[in-house]
């Protein structure tokens, strides 16, 4: 089922029962045209279908878990491998192809939940999930993610948008020019599993501190980038309480502004590496390599297996609690 939040501005996202995932969002640009921009499907029945995610709600845990397992509490814990012999967005039938329970709280707000049964590709614990939808006066699609367990378990959620500022289907986002307030990037390796370590971003393809545009140093051949055949790292940000501001992408062609801000330790950012054609669009178009690129606050993947990370366990009596924003406007001055 579809269901659409607006607020008194024109802003309006459009979301299914499915995955929680995010089928649109309109938004206007620097001459007040409105289009929608993540990528998606003309049909709610295309959302059935194998897909990359698009605009899913992803658990129980985003980002890959190597070799499939975890060690919580001196047991190990087998995972359902879907990315190769290692583990990824939740597995097979993850957060993504489960049917969400959707009570429309307002005209700008929706609340999702989800259980997630004790042993569900492989997690201990029943996990109650619950997300909250809501599009505010001052332009921002917030997320507010809130979940608890009646076993120890481990989980890491985001939501997994895929934008084009120009518009979906519009072609390459390469010209797009993005900002990430992060000093390091979560080193990987050849089959992009996190090693442990932290990298410096300076001096590197992967240092956007200042603005710079999606395309210009993908081709660098920096490991990173070469692994993921483009931009598919973890930006890891400074400790810090409540949401703060941690990217901002402008698109210089239409003036529309995407700023993301969140409670999260680390953001994914992906720039549609393995788009290959294969998809039409609900704008009829073919997505191709590089048409659309995610920025996904989350904890940091392979978590259960670095102890050097923050810990992404959830215990009986604690509640897991996170918020990010994706904030539009304009560089006309105005608001969108």
């Amino acid at each position: 089922m579809l269901h659409t939040l607006t607020n008194g501005h024109g802003l309006r996202v459009e979301f299914l029962d499915l995955g929680g995932c995010i089928k649109s969002i309109s938004t206007p640009d620097r001459q007040g045209e409105f289009a929608n921009v993540v990528l998606g499907f003309a049909t709610e029945d295309e959302y059935h279908r194998d897909h990359p995610y698009f605009g899913a709600l992803v658990g129980r845990f985003s980002g890959r878990v190597a070799n499939a397992q975890f060690e919580l509490d001196g047991q190990l814990y087998e995972l359902s491998a879907n990315n190769g012999r290692h583990h990824i967005a939740g597995g097979k039938r993850g957060f993504d192809k489960q049917s969400w329970n959707v009570k429309i709280l307002s005209d700008s707000a929706a609340r999702l939940n989800y259980t997630s049964p004790d042993g569900e590709e492989g997690f201990p614990g029943k996990l109650d999930v619950q997300v909250t939808y809501r599009v505010t006066d001052d332009n921002v699609f917030q997320l507010d993610y809130l979940a608890t367990t009646d076993r120890p378990t481990v989980l890491n959620l985001t939501n997994h948008s895929y934008f084009n500022l120009s518009g979906e289907g519009s072609g390459s986002v390469e010209g797009h020019v993005l900002t990430v307030d992060s000093a390091k990037v979560i080193e990987v390796d050849s089959e992009l599993i996190a090693t442990g370590r932290f990298l410096d971003v300076a001096g590197t393809p992967l240092d956007f501190r200042t603005p710079h545009s999606i395309g210009s140093r993908i081709r660098s051949g920096h490991p990173l980038t070469k692994f993921a055949k483009g931009y598919d790292c973890s930006f890891v940000f400074a400790e810090a309480n409540g949401v703060r501001k941690v990217a901002t992408a402008y698109d210089p062609a239409s003036g529309r502004i995407l700023e993301v801000e969140t409670t999260e330790p680390s953001m994914a950012f992906y720039s549609g590496n393995f788009l290959d054609g294969s998809l039409i669009g609900a704008s009829g178009r073919q997505y191709r390599q590089g048409d659309a690129f995610t920025l996904e606050p989350r904890h940091l993947p392979d978590s259960p297996n670095q102890p050097a990370f923050p810990t992404t366990v959830l215990r009986p009596g604690d509640r897991f609690e996170a918020t990010t924003r994706y904030r539009f406007s304009t560089d006309s001055g105005k608001e969108s």
